[in-house]
């Protein structure tokens, strides 16, 4: 492991350096979900944050802590598609150059994001090619920074800010989370969230939830160690195709994730669909996947306060087609 872990101080100082930039998104309650899972839910609805993601709480954090040297030097991330928005849109803000290795297959509302900041794309194939590699020797070149998407301390402290948000708000209203549901990909966002739910409400649960076939935390918390996916592509829930989870927020994870529900597309895009139609969001199938659990009840909700976080909106309008049709 190459860096530290970061704590719940440096989502404290993540907190203060987004206070103005990310917007602190609400969260919501909906009658008709309570009555279908039979508990009380609360949805933090970062598919409202800037960029559409809750990615821009962590790029942000990790650009705005670079040395002036090194800002000038540029940035290299690799992404399907919101981290490359969030950092797009974080090195805009900050006058910094940024690369974006994104797969040849990444939707076209994501691409679009992160060319209308400014970014510049590097497109590969991600059956064929290493995207990590591309990133390196991009680095390699120009002396550019790589920010990774998830394994990285001050990305993972930024998107803490997330379940910040969300225990001080519960705080605030007199309410006790019993459980919480969020996505997992690399794990960036759970594992923030639950540096914050031990410092903040140790007593809430946190699970994970993540497509089928691409199940590499639920099988690594099974295992007791990391694993890998053997498929690379293949999943509607495109935000959340890693291969393994990463090395510093498993370390975090690992030893606080209570379980992780596995949902299928079909689930994934009934949750988007019931976004659109009941809660009056638009989601994308990855950006859903907590949602799914919650439905599909592969996490039990009934008697319990629940919340889940709903990730993501940005959603190509076919695969919103086709969610409405599901």
């Amino acid at each position: 492991m190459t860096s530290s872990l970061p704590d719940f101080d440096d989502v404290r100082a993540a907190a203060a350096r987004l206070k103005d930039q990310a917007v602190r998104t609400p969260l919501l309650t909906n009658a008709a979900l309570d009555d279908h899972v039979g508990g009380r839910i609360f949805l933090k609805a970062e598919c409202l944050q800037r960029t559409g993601t809750f990615k821009f709480r962590g790029a942000f954090n990790a650009l705005s802590k670079l040395s002036e040297s090194q800002a000038r030097k540029g940035v290299v991330a690799f992404s399907s598609g919101n981290h490359a928005q969030g950092v797009a849109e974080a090195a805009r803000i900050l006058g910094i150059k940024a690369i974006i290795v994104m797969p040849e297959d990444a939707p076209e509302v994501k691409k679009a994001g992160v060319l209308a900041r400014g970014a510049e794309i590097r497109a590969y194939d991600r059956a064929t090619e290493s995207r990590e590699e591309i990133a390196l020797a991009l680095c390699e070149t120009s002396g550019a920074a790589l920010i990774p998407s998830y394994d990285h301390p001050d990305v993972i402290a930024g998107q803490g800010t997330c379940g910040l948000e969300i225990f001080e708000t519960l705080k605030a209203d007199g309410v006790q989370a019993d459980q919480l549901i969020c996505c997992v990909g690399g794990g960036g966002l759970i594992a923030g969230i639950n540096l914050a739910a031990h410092a903040l409400s140790p007593d809430t649960a946190i699970y994970g939830a993540e497509p089928e076939e691409f199940d590499d935390h639920a099988r690594s918390l099974a295992s007791g160690h990391k694993v890998e996916n053997v498929r690379k592509a293949g999943s509607l829930c495109d935000a959340l195709l890693t291969e393994t989870p990463g090395e510093l927020t498993f370390a975090i994870n690992q030893p606080r994730l209570a379980g992780v529900g596995v949902v299928s597309d079909l689930e994934a895009l009934q949750a988007v669909r019931f976004g659109f139609e009941t809660l009056k969001l638009v989601l994308e199938p990855g950006g859903a996947a907590a949602l799914a659990a919650l439905l599909s009840g592969k996490i039990d909700a009934k008697g319990k306060t629940t919340v889940v976080v709903l990730t993501g909106g940005n959603v190509d309008s076919a695969v919103f087609q086709h969610a409405l049709s599901s």
